[in-house]
């Protein structure tokens, strides 16, 4: 973010000669004052990302004396992102910042709309889960001079971000299924697109690799990153001439679908088939069996998300940081092989 050069301030008649609609519409779109047609909407958020308005540009002290975070993220019901809101929270509050939350429903578009909305609600920062391809949001902040913090899904983009290691991550759970003896594995996968999806596949497929067990492309089926799908996706697996024994599930909502549609099969875990999953979640250890699961650190995920926001704000000319923090294994009894406590590693 350094050396930016000053930028000729945007205007409403700008973005309107761009979209090629009136100025009264841009107001409407922009405020909300009014329905507007969504083909026209996105013609005037694009103008406005390629212009780069925004109302009302805030000085760093100013910035720093509204005290508020902006937070832009999919499914805030899911529990993933309960908690790291929760640990984000928690240091906000603690150093007298407020949070302002925005849903992006995993859409380009609608991520872009959110992170406007925070933008004009004057944010101290953001902090952003991106949707696939975030480059229009991440350029409408930069030119609107707020630092932005990317959580979770990692981005090409010169910028703040914060996540876990996925690849290697998710060859271990394969690891582990192939070291009880497993050969017949699948994936149930998440969203296309998400930087976490695609890392969660190659470390799919790196674990099979390594354990000489040859690929196969109708074992590696998409949930989409939500519950009904991946049931949908068992369905599919299950019904093939030579089913999988067992399953590598890649987030938590998908794994609350998968088990739902195991149970409406009659297949029980880990009799039947054996199940490990990408994401831990506090009442893993409730199920039956329990959940043998990667589980990601989400309460430090959403502090250190902060710690990177306020220090950006106060230096601004830092270079560009990403952290990768390693999950943990829970090693429990879904994978077949039982365990008489909970084992713990990096």
């Amino acid at each position: 973010m350094a050396g930016r050069r000053p930028r000729q301030t945007a205007t409403m008649s700008d973005v309107a000669a761009l979209a090629g609609v009136s100025v009264s519409t841009v107001s409407h779109v922009l405020n909300r004052t009014r329905a507007v047609a969504p083909d026209t909407a996105r013609l005037v958020h694009d103008a406005v990302v390629k212009c780069g308005y925004v109302p009302e540009k805030l000085s760093r002290q100013q910035r720093e004396e509204f005290g508020t975070i902006g937070l832009a993220m999919s499914a805030i019901s899911n529990p993933y992102f309960a908690d790291v809101v929760h640990g984000l929270d928690r240091r906000a509050t603690k150093e007298g910042y407020s949070l302002l939350l925005a849903e992006t429903h995993d859409d380009g578009d609608a991520e872009l709309r959110a992170v406007g909305e925070l933008l004009r609600r004057k944010v101290s920062a953001i902090v952003l889960a991106p949707s696939g391809d975030a480059s229009r949001t991440l350029s409408y902040a930069r030119q609107a001079d707020v630092p932005v913090t990317v959580i979770d899904r990692f981005v090409r983009e010169e910028v703040d971000q914060i996540g876990v290691e996925n690849i290697e991550s998710t060859a271990r759970l394969v690891d582990h299924l192939a070291e009880t003896g497993h050969t017949r594995i699948a994936m149930i996968s998440g969203r296309p697109g998400l930087a976490t999806t695609e890392e969660r596949i190659r470390g799919y497929k790196r674990g099979l690799e390594r354990r000489g067990i040859p690929r196969r492309d109708d074992y590696l089926v998409a949930g989409d990153s939500q519950a009904a799908p991946a049931q949908q996706a068992v369905s599919r697996l299950l019904s093939l001439p030579k089913p999988p024994t067992a399953l590598v599930v890649a987030n938590n909502q998908m794994t609350i679908g998968t088990m739902r549609g195991l149970r409406t099969l009659g297949v029980r875990v880990p009799d039947d088939i054996a199940l490990v999953a990408f994401d831990d979640f506090e009442w893993s250890d409730l199920f039956e069996p329990r959940l043998t699961a990667i589980a990601q650190p989400t309460l430090m995920i959403g502090e250190q998300a902060f710690e990177l926001s306020l220090s950006r704000i106060s230096q601004p000319d830092l270079p560009p940081r990403r952290v990768l923090i390693q999950p943990t294994f829970q090693h429990r009894d879904s994978c077949g092989c039982g365990s008489s406590q909970d084992r713990d590693s990096s």
